[in-house]
């Protein structure tokens, strides 16, 4: 399918620079462009490309006066990276969409599985009293237990798993090898110090628009529930322990983990490898840098910490300067205190 310059910018509100009638059928990264294809610029480490992609379209910011000449014909736009969402997102929707079941499949008799638009894919299993809403996509391989419902719209990637009881809300996306509702890590030790299991009999909850990337596991609650609110993003390889709470809107980067019973705040950002200790208590709008050790509950909203154990940014950027000295420091300590012994 092609499109032209002038019928992109009327899609996004934008204003053609350059040739109207510029046709396009595909889309590429600035610094791979090809004729024909669109792309975006809106990093400014990236805007030598703009003079020499051979893309055939490129979207920018309202803001960019070229310092070159420019091939390409642009489309200028409040928000060049947004605008650029917003087409794949139109892209995507375009495309054919599967719907049907597939078999060999299985979907329990008392199972409550809609008519319209839902997809299962072979291999599937669908437990007892589940309830599986409109458009729900289920990809091959994907475990679907007992009891457990799935909101409109929802698309769960091939080999994801859904444990008992366990509640999915509306256009969620759940990438493959995610599992939902598997037990807590919960043992007691006894007199004799040997760790005995403590029943999980609790369920996750996940409300609408959440994201979870491939592998990223959510524990069910010992009681009660451990909750994902709205909005919230997960990426790949995360690990959500038994009664967490994420509140709404809050992104998570890969290879970070939230122990058992803490509270997340909405609107927060958490970046890759970071470490939540449990019981703990996070603020609305923290963000906590990577690597980042958090030991004990931030109080304070809108905060930026980091280090381990983790505090406040700039003060941890200030110690570093002195901390890098150290072993210079040391040795002037040392040094003084010989010429103090000698006096």
């Amino acid at each position: 399918m092609e499109f032209t310059a002038q019928q992109i910018a009327d899609l996004l509100g934008g204003q053609v620079v350059g040739d109207p009638s510029a046709a396009v059928n595909d889309v590429a990264k600035i610094e791979e462009g090809r004729p024909k294809t669109l792309t975006f610029f809106a990093n400014p480490k990236y805007e030598h490309y703009v003079y020499t992609t051979e893309s055939s379209v490129v979207i920018v910011g309202n803001d960019f006066v070229p310092q070159h000449e420019v091939k390409a014909t642009l489309i200028k736009v409040p928000d060049a990276r947004e605008a650029l969402a917003k087409l794949l997102e139109m892209y995507e929707q375009m495309q054919p969409q599967k719907v049907g079941i597939e078999q060999p499949s299985y979907i329990s008799s008392s199972a409550t599985v809609s008519s319209n638009k839902v997809y299962v894919g072979a291999f599937a299993y669908i437990g007892e009293r589940a309830h599986i809403a409109d458009r729900v996509k289920i990809y091959p391989q994907v475990y679907i237990g007992d009891g457990v419902t799935i909101g409109e719209g929802t698309v769960i990637y091939a080999g994801a798993k859904i444990y008992k009881g366990c509640r999915i809300g509306k256009n969620c996306v759940i990438h493959s090898g995610v599992v939902i509702g598997a037990d807590g890590f919960g043992f007691a030790p006894d007199a004799n110090g040997v760790y005995h299991k403590v029943a999980q009999i609790g369920i996750v909850e996940i409300a609408d628009d959440v994201e979870i990337g491939a592998n990223t596991c959510i524990d069910r609650a010992t009681m009660g529930k451990t909750i994902i609110e709205r909005g919230v993003k997960l990426d790949d390889l995360i690990m959500v322990a038994h009664n967490v709470s994420i509140a709404h809107d809050t992104v998570m980067a890969s290879q970070s983990g939230i122990a058992g019973s803490t509270k997340v705040g909405s609107n927060c950002v958490i970046a890759g490898q970071v470490g939540i200790a449990g019981h703990i208590e996070v603020a609305n709008r923290t963000t906590i840098a990577a690597q980042s050790g958090v030991q004990g509950s931030v109080r304070q909203e809108g905060k930026t910490i980091f280090g381990s154990p983790a505090f406040d940014y700039m003060a941890w950027t200030k110690s570093y300067v002195v901390f890098k000295h150290l072993p210079e420091l040391k040795q002037e300590i040392d040094r003084l205190s010989k010429l103090a012994d000698q006096k």
